[in-house]
Formats: C-alpha cells, sequence, structure tokens
C-alpha cells in the first residue's frame, strides 16, 4: 500500500454509526464482540489490507466516542453522523474528508465481521481490473426476502439496478441475486453524481443503492462480484452474533490445525484470533485462549483451562481447570489442575504450580514447586525453593500491599504463614505451622508456633463438666 495519493489510492469508509436497535442492547451494535474482537474492529483489520490508516474513515453516530476508542490505535480517522438518514447520508459526512483523493473508494459496513481481507483485496483487484465505475460483490441466497434485488442487464454483465424487496416487481422477487451493500467505486465518479441523489419519498433517507442507477443513467457501468454468502452475513441480533462468533472461532481452529497444532474437539475450543500456537501443542477440550495469548510449542492445554493475554514458553505442561492470567510460564514448567496464575506472575522454567495454587504478582523461580493448597501473593521465589501445602503470604495489613521475598533452595513447610513484609534468606527452613513476621538470615531454620501442651484425660473431664451442667 502507498501513503502517497496516486491514482491508484484505495480509501475506505466504514460504515459504524447505526443504533442497532434489534439487539436490545445498552451498546452500540458494532461494539459487541465476536472472535475475541469487536465487528468494528474487525471490519477495520480488513481494511487495513487495502488501504493505509489515514486513508480508512470511520462514519459515527451512536456511542460515538465509544467506537473511536474502539479503534483508534489502528490509526483511522473518523466522520460523525449526528442524523440517521441512509447509508447515502453517512457517506455524504466523508465528503469533505475525501473528495479530493483520487483513485478508488470501498465502501464496508461495521457490522459485517465475516468478510476475508482477501476478499476486500480481490474486491480492489476487479474494479482496477475494470472500465466499470463500480463494482458491488453480491450474492445467491435460498430465500432472497427481505434483501435487495440484483438487477442485472440483457447480457448479464452488469448492474442495472438494486431494488428493494417492497419495489420488486413479480419478475425481480423471484431473483435469488442479492446486493451486499459492498463496493468499490471509482472515487471522482461517486463524489461527481452522490450529491445529485435525492431522498426516497417514503422515508427521507439517501441511499447507497440508488449510485447504481445513477451511474447507469450516466452510461457507467457498475459490475457484480459474486462472494460466499457467510462472509456477507450481517450482525442484527444475538442469535447473528453467536453464529459469527462461530464461524470466527471455526477458522481460526482450522487455521492452527492446519499449521501443525493438534486440537481435540475444535468445536468445543474457543480461540481469539490474535493468540499464536506452535506447532506440536495439543489443546483438549473445552479450552479457552483469549486476547493476545502466544503458546510455544510441544506444550499440552488441559480440558477446560482458560489462559488470557499470556506468554507460554515451549514445554509447558497445563493440566485441567488451570486459568491464567496476564502471566508468563517457562520453558518446561508444570502448572495445575486447578490452579490459578491470577494477574501479572512469573513463572521461569521447570518450575511447578500445582492444584489449588493461586499466584498473584508472583516471581517462581526457576525448578520452584508449589505443589498443593497455597496462596502466593507479591511475592519473589527463588530457584530450587520448595513451598509446603496450606502456605500463604499475607501480602495485605487492610490498607497497603507487601512483598515476600523467599531466597534460593528454601523449604516452607507446610502451612506456614509469611506475615509481609518479610524475607528468608537462602538455603533457609521454615518449620510446619510457623507464623513468621520478622525476616530470617540464610542457611537458618526458624519456628515461629507455640509450644505443644498434652493433657491427658482432659476430654473425658470435660464431658463429665458438660453432664453436670446439663442436670
Amino acid at each position: 500500500m502507498s501513503n502517497s495519493l496516486s491514482p491508484e489510492t484505495v480509501s475506505v469508509v466504514i460504515l459504524a454509526a447505526g443504533l442497532g436497535t434489534r439487539m436490545k442492547s445498552k451498546q452500540a451494535k458494532v461494539l459487541h464482540r465476536a472472535g475475541g474482537l469487536t465487528l468494528v474492529e474487525q471490519v477495520v483489520r480488513a481494511a487495513r489490507e487495502v488501504a493505509s490508516p489515514e486513508n480508512i474513515v470511520t462514519v459515527v453516530g451512536h456511542q460515538a466516542q465509544r467506537v473511536r476508542d474502539a479503534v483508534a490505535s489502528h490509526g483511522v480517522r473518523f466522520a460523525e453522523q449526528t442524523e440517521q438518514r441512509g447509508t447515502g447520508h453517512a457517506l455524504l459526512m466523508c465528503r469533505e474528508m475525501l473528495a479530493n483523493t483520487p483513485g478508488y473508494l470501498v465502501i464496508l459496513y461495521g457490522d459485517c465481521p465475516l468478510l476475508k481481507a482477501s476478499t476486500v483485496a480481490e474486491l480492489v483487484r476487479r474494479q482496477r481490473a475494470s472500465q466499470a465505475a463500480a463494482t458491488v460483490i453480491t450474492t445467491h441466497v435460498a430465500d432472497p426476502q427481505g434483501y435487495g434485488r440484483i438487477v442485472r442487464d440483457a447480457a448479464g454483465k452488469n448492474v442495472t439496478a438494486i431494488v428493494e424487496q417492497k419495489a420488486c416487481t413479480p419478475e425481480q422477487n423471484a431473483i435469488t441475486e442479492i446486493n451486499s451493500g459492498i463496493y468499490c467505486f471509482r472515487a471522482s465518479e461517486l463524489w461527481t453524481r452522490i450529491a445529485a441523489i435525492t431522498p426516497n419519498a417514503a422515508s427521507g433517507e439517501i441511499y447507497l443503492t440508488d449510485m447504481v442507477e445513477a451511474l447507469a443513467a450516466a452510461g457507467l457501468a457498475t459490475e457484480p462480484m459474486i462472494a460466499d454468502e457467510e462472509e456477507l452475513l450481517g450482525i442484527n441480533t444475538r442469535l447473528e452474533l453467536a453464529v459469527a462468533n462461530r464461524i470466527l472461532r471455526a477458522r481460526k481452529t482450522t487455521e492452527l490445525m492446519l499449521d501443525g497444532v493438534t486440537i481435540d474437539r475444535p468445536e468445543t475450543v474457543s480461540v481469539d484470533l490474535d493468540v499464536r500456537i506452535g506447532r506440536d501443542t495439543i489443546i483438549e477440550p473445552g479450552v479457552q485462549i483469549l486476547g493476545a495469548t502466544e503458546i510455544g510449542e510441544d506444550c499440552r492445554i488441559g480440558t477446560g483451562s482458560i489462559i488470557r493475554d499470556s506468554r507460554i514458553a515451549d514445554g509447558v505442561d497445563i493440566d485441567a481447570y488451570t486459568l491464567i492470567g496476564t502471566s508468563r510460564v517457562g520453558a518446561g514448567a508444570k502448572v495445575g489442575p486447578f490452579a490459578r496464575l491470577r494477574l501479572d506472575n512469573d513463572v521461569e522454567a521447570g518450575a511447578h504450580i500445582g492444584n489449588f495454587v493461586e499466584l498473584k504478582k508472583t516471581k517462581m523461580g526457576a525448578k520452584a514447586k508449589a505443589n498443593h493448597l497455597a496462596y502466593l501473593g507479591d511475592a519473589s521465589i527463588g530457584g530450587g525453593s520448595n513451598i509446603g501445602a496450606g502456605t500463604i503470604t499475607c501480602n495485605y495489613d487492610g490498607t497497603h500491599k507487601h512483598q515476600t521475598r523467599i531466597s534460593a533452595n528454601s523449604f516452607i513447610g507446610s502451612n506456614a504463614t509469611l506475615v509481609a513484609p518479610v524475607e528468608i534468606g537462602e538455603g533457609s527452613y521454615v518449620a510446619a505451622g510457623s507464623v513468621i513476621t520478622y525476616s530470617i538470615a540464610e542457611d537458618t531454620l526458624a519456628f515461629g508456633r507455640a509450644r505443644q501442651v498434652v493433657k491427658p484425660g482432659w476430654p473425658s473431664k470435660r464431658k463429665g463438666q458438660a453432664a453436670k451442667a446439663s442436670k
């Protein structure tokens, strides 16, 4: 793509101003998610395959600022349609920004997330190779009711009109080729004629479909390009949103399997579109891999595990029903089952995190182990250390969080309570059941528990006293 305004420049307008009342939602339709991204971001990504960000304009209206925020990171520009008066009117909101831009203008919709970037690129290629003024994407459907019909010329080559359902003649009503609303225009021809389109008498709206007849009246052709019906699904209801989500995720799992990832029962697995997974990794049923997660080669992700925005190195074994968020897991580490790496953890190579262990903002050194029933928050645990079952770092004093530092090759006995801030020196031991409130030097054994007291016969005596009291 070229950033200069050459005769071959491609601009894109994405129509994303609508409310989407059929979604029955408090948020704009284009902000709903499928495949892990908002609908409008999916469309922006497709647009960026054919146009530079500065040549992409998103038309916003309902919840305009939220829509801007959703795609602002892509560097696109925005136009605002404060009054909803049809697709042609929305395009007119971009006239000052794009009317002097030569080349080609593509029209996309913010609620069509299934349109592939390759299809958009083919649309532009077809228009560049054509003498027509425009190319429109069409498709054939079994039941065309409710759709605008594509009327072709006698030769069957060009589109002469797009007729809405309610205006169809009986002959037109039988046509199964429908309009997608997705176009590529020669920009100069569009901007020369769009202002002359008159509002619809019944609705008062300006329809982009009327451009086809306006071009035909000027002796200019509009050519059709037939695409897969699945790609053209517009999202108007939650049911359609669920269908789009399923299709996008099926595309992703198919891509991964073709690249060498084993996915057991892929129909049960949810993988977001930005996820990357290395070869010979095995994904078991019911797994969710979300956000910008990266997983290396030769890993196993166990049944029911959920991983979000994390980096998993090669050879990691994540056992069943483990939750990992915004964390890094080093090569050869073992995590789970039923473990939780809640937030911002760094588990180094060969470490073991076992069942019902929770980490939060904790660094687990190489080959360190916490195999059972522990909470380790705001902690740094040195390599080779062993954390016993039931260990807790008491990191919160009711006002502030504090750090626990356990040096390398230390041994923390079962049910130890480490009251932060506290530091355990290298190679030291903490006896089981201890409450540690002061730091410990290296090569030290620390006890922090009451002396055991034994009273023979105490239970029987207590029972006798209770019996007397009840009489």
